[in-house]
């Protein structure tokens, strides 16, 4: 996704023309090229052409809405990261988002400094896992390609979206060791989610539905510490 040369391209999604400018000044001052759409319709169209690094997207557009734009976008750019832009406030409306696989938002009013932040993270975040040598994590019959996004469990294909991956290989990378919310909140979803450590718990059945249903458990709650996950005896 960042493989290519020349600078880090984001597509700016947001009806708002002069929110839009401004981040689209802020953004162009980090050295970035920038590509801003007022629609969603239009917003699927110029990311065909652009290719962007990543996405600042608004959930509510005057055509379709967010979710429905991160739905085409990811399906002809799975990888790439998706910073939700949001008026509304409540823990709801965040898990809604990133339930639909968005990677991080931000609530307006916002500074510009916040979302040049929250992008650079994202982005750092996908440097990282380009670099990686070994795309492979297994433990027991549970098989992760980190370049792919292909999970299998016993040679059965496990489709995750891009959230549940992500809190997936946090626990596959620190197999047999009991990992709390907040450590999971800091890692997976970069920082503590205004307190809401409930979205650890959803997010975290949504994984066993997918991974130990009908099958020996391999992830595990520890009432008060957090959740391991290790190899079904």
């Amino acid at each position: 996704m960042l493989a290519h040369t020349g600078p880090v391209r984001v597509l700016v999604v947001d009806d708002e023309p002069t929110l839009a400018e401004l981040l689209a000044m802020a953004l162009r001052y980090e050295g970035w090229e920038v590509r801003s759409a007022g629609d969603g319709l239009s917003a699927v169209r110029v990311a065909r052409g652009f290719r962007p690094d990543a996405v600042v997207l608004d959930v509510m557009l005057p055509d379709i809405d967010g979710l429905e734009v991160l739905r085409r976008l990811r399906g002809e750019a799975p990888e790439v990261p998706v910073l939700f832009l949001t008026a509304k406030d409540s823990v709801e409306d965040r898990i809604a988002g990133l339930t639909a696989g968005g990677d991080d938002y931000v609530t307006k009013p916002f500074s510009l400094e916040e979302v040049v932040a929250r992008l650079r993270g994202l982005m750092r975040r996908a440097a990282r896992s380009e670099l990686r040598a070994d795309s492979r994590l297994v433990l027991g019959d549970l098989v992760m390609d980190e370049d792919s996004h292909e999970v299998r469990r016993g040679g059965e294909l496990i489709t995750l979206t891009a959230k549940e991956f992500e809190l997936l290989r946090f626990l596959m990378r620190n197999p047999r060791r009991v990992l709390s919310k907040a450590q999971i909140l800091d890692r997976v979803w970069n920082y503590d989610f205004g307190g809401q450590a409930n979205v650890v718990e959803l997010y975290v059945s949504y994984l066993r539905k997918k991974i130990d249903a009908g099958r020996a458990p391999m992830i595990h709650t520890l009432r008060g510490a957090g959740y391991v996950l290790k190899p079904a005896e």
